[in-house]
């Protein structure tokens, strides 16, 4: 992917040239390939779909980039809490929300694109320039990839804006800006936009290459995809729409996809849950289906892990709702867990108590560099979070924007969890249950994961398998929610922390009352901490009447200068508040007041989203 990443800009430049008015067009462009003479290989079509790469999988982005990166832009959610009042869902239409820049900002609240459609225009241009000047030039074998690839992205930019904004405007086709009447045509249906990047998926799956070299998009990471992305619209249709039959048909293809994955037999849950995210090559772990390295000599670099390191700040943290959802290692929650004290929320008895991703994904002391005081070093390797933890010669892979480590764009154990999580849906609409055998091949193999050799130092074991026939009983469980599915679900927040699926996940389900700090209190909480042993810097004369713990009983405690031992309870972080109150409007994101206003002056309706 590092190449890739150096031809964007050119790729950039050679769409805005094939998009531009036709008077612009009279005589060969001097600093862009001409349209008619670009389209005669199978390696330029190569080219020309490589600027999706950075785009569609940015892994830990670049640089100080922090959208659709891990922990540093998917802070969005309620498994996280921050100082003072928590940042807000959006409540009034923007004046503007739209881009035909290739690099569109996304937006942050809702996890997704901005308005726009440079990627499904970039899309229909390739199809189209496949079928009108490449006949005869492409073998039929190359023909149904490449066309394969194209569609895969189109289906892919429209999963995202679908579920930002829902109803969207569909193009099928490529068109010139003379087109007025389809440029500027009204939102399409959620459903029929959706009907056809199933099409598209479907298209895909059955046609892109299952080998097309290192790094390069093939059937698996397809399939990985579709499984994330008709398991997010079936389970939309379902609990927002009642529309079973279409949350079946979307299910059964998140299930197809990854029976694909699972019966290729390339993939295992074969490394450490710290390797997948903190080694500086994943080309051999075999649970990366796709992912993206970095290279200091290539000057491709992040700075993801040096928000990671123990020392740099991190303002939005994991809070106590997140803390309480672990399974404890004997596959109970902590509320009927055997595990010895699996009551206690002090950091070294989560540590021991509680499932190994835990372990992985926190440092084990309390860390004032945390607004929560839980620190999150899981996009780190082991020795970059200890020698980060002194604050002393962090090296530059450890720091500043020049981090190394890769990252699993898309790794086998979401594909499972996607599936087995599809397979549970479907059985609530009469499908055939889940049985043992899904539940061993899926939650299970991924609780056997290995562990590191500073794991099991520490006495770390794997939590217990899952029996179907004796699943945990949580009494924090929704009503509404099966047991199975409620377990799935847990199982999804324990391997996702801070990365793509939390605030989507909640959405799809129509949870999105988990947001509320003032009904779900545990969200606007740290961990337990005994200040006088594990953080006594804390009690000092400026944090009289800020430094404030809730105990086990409900009861708030101040620090007043004078009762340093009573300060032992859940942090609450420094003048922590709820967000203001919020609709069921948040699902979804307004577009701007410009965007309508452009449709208006050329004599067209754009619709305004629903509630918006």
């Amino acid at each position: 992917m590092k190449t890739k990443i150096l031809i964007f800009s050119i790729f950039a430049l050679i769409l805005i040239s094939f998009s531009s008015c036709e008077e612009l067009l009279d005589r060969p462009p001097l600093t862009t390939i001409e349209d008619d003479k670009f389209w005669v290989s199978e390696s330029n079509l190569r080219l020309f779909a490589n600027d999706n790469y950075t785009y569609f999988f940015p892994g830990y982005n670049s640089a100080f980039g922090v959208d659709y990166a891990p922990l540093r832009g998917y802070t969005f959610s309620d498994d996280f809490a921050n100082t003072n009042k928590q940042a807000l869902f959006e409540t009034s239409v923007p004046t503007s929300r739209g881009s035909n820049s290739a690099t569109a900002a996304w937006l942050s609240t809702y996890q997704g694109p901005t308005w726009g459609f440079y990627y499904v225009r970039k899309s229909n241009l390739m199809m189209d320039r496949i079928n009108s000047n490449m006949i005869g030039v492409l073998t039929p074998e190359q023909y149904k990839h490449w066309t394969g690839i194209a569609r895969f992205f189109k289906a892919l930019e429209y999963s995202r804006l679908v579920a930002t904004f829902g109803d969207v405007p569909y193009f099928d086709k490529y068109f010139t800006n003379l087109d007025t009447d389809i440029m500027f045509k009204d939102r399409t249906p959620r459903a029929e936009v959706m009907d056809s990047v199933y099409s598209n998926f479907v298209y895909a799956l059955n046609n892109v290459r299952a080998d097309d070299g290192t790094m390069n998009v093939n059937k698996y990471v397809v399939a990985g995809f579709i499984s994330r992305w008709m398991l997010f619209e079936g389970t939309w249709q379902k609990y927002h729409k009642n529309d079973n039959a279409r949350a079946k048909k979307y299910l059964e293809l998140a299930v197809q996809a990854g029976d694909i994955v699972i019966a290729s037999n390339k993939y295992a849950i074969n490394s450490d849950f710290r390797s997948l995210f903190g080694s500086d090559n994943l080309s051999a772990n075999k649970e990366c289906i796709l992912y993206r390295n970095y290279s200091a000599a290539q000057t491709v670099t992040h700075a993801i892990a040096s928000y990671s390191n123990c020392t740099e700040a991190q303002a939005v943290a994991p809070n106590l709702a997140l803390v309480k959802s672990f399974i404890c290692k004997d596959g109970k929650v902590w509320q009927n867990s055997t595990v010895a004290k699996a009551d206690s929320f002090n950091l070294a008895n989560l540590v021991k108590t509680r499932d190994p991703r835990f372990e992985a994904t926190f440092w084990n002391l309390p860390r004032s560099q945390s607004s929560t005081l839980l620190y999150a070093c899981k996009f780190i390797d082991r020795d970059g979070a200890k020698i980060g933890s002194t604050g002393v010669g962090i090296p530059p892979k450890y720091s500043s924007s020049t981090n190394t480590n890769g990252y699993p764009v898309m790794r086998y154990s979401e594909v499972l969890l996607n599936w087995v999580e599809a397979k549970a849906e479907i059985a609530t609409l009469g499908g055939a249950a889940v049985v043992q055998a899904d539940i061993d091949k899926s939650i299970n193999l991924i609780r056997n994961r290995p562990l590191d050799a500073e794991a099991i130092s520490k006495g770390i074991s794997k939590t217990a398998a899952m029996s179907l026939a004796a699943l945990p009983v949580d009494p924090a469980r929704d009503a509404d929610v099966p047991e199975l599915i409620w377990e799935i679900r847990r199982e999804r927040r324990m391997e996702f922390v801070f990365e793509h699926s939390r605030l989507l996940d909640i959405k799809r389900w129509k949870k999105i009352n988990y947001m509320n700090g003032t009904t779900n209190p545990d969200m606007l909480l740290g961990i337990w901490v005994d200040f006088p042993k594990e953080m006594s810097s804390f009690l000092v004369p400026a944090k009289v009447n800020k430094l404030k713990v809730k105990k086990g009983d409900g009861t708030i405690v101040t620090y007043d200068g004078n009762n340093k031992a009573a300060m032992v309870g859940f942090y609450l972080p420094e003048g922590v508040a709820d967000r203001d109150a919020f609709t069921d409007k948040v699902y979804l994101a307004p577009i701007g007041k410009d965007q309508i206003d452009l449709y208006a002056g050329n004599g067209k309706t754009l619709t305004q989203t629903q509630l918006w």
